[in-house]
């Protein structure tokens, strides 16, 4: 596998809108090559006989049924409310008029 240049992580770095110095170009670029011989040996492991898979046991849908029922009526939700205007909560502004 090829190695990433210094160069090549002051593109990515630039690209990513980065800011690094030399010397964090010096440190980075030995650490993301061995990140990705770490990515290249996983990559190698699964064969095309290994299907690609996200759990390593399949998973059951645990929900139950999403069944339709009955809902609060307008004036049932606004029976508790401490006040009320048009069929909607009525709420103190907290806000003034800069927004």
């Amino acid at each position: 596998m090829s190695q990433l240049t210094r160069d090549e992580v002051a593109h990515l770095a630039d690209l990513a809108r980065i800011d690094l110095d030399d010397a964090e170009l010096d440190h980075l670029a030995p650490q993301l090559n061995v990140i990705l011989e770490a990515v290249a040996s996983i990559s190698g492991v699964a064969g095309d006989d290994v299907p690609p898979t996200s759990h390593p046991i399949p998973l059951t849908n645990v929900f139950r049924d999403d069944v339709v029922v009955p809902g609060l009526t307008a004036e049932q939700a606004l029976s508790g409310a401490p006040e009320a205007e048009d069929q909607r909560f009525r709420v103190p502004r907290i806000l003034g008029d800069e927004q």
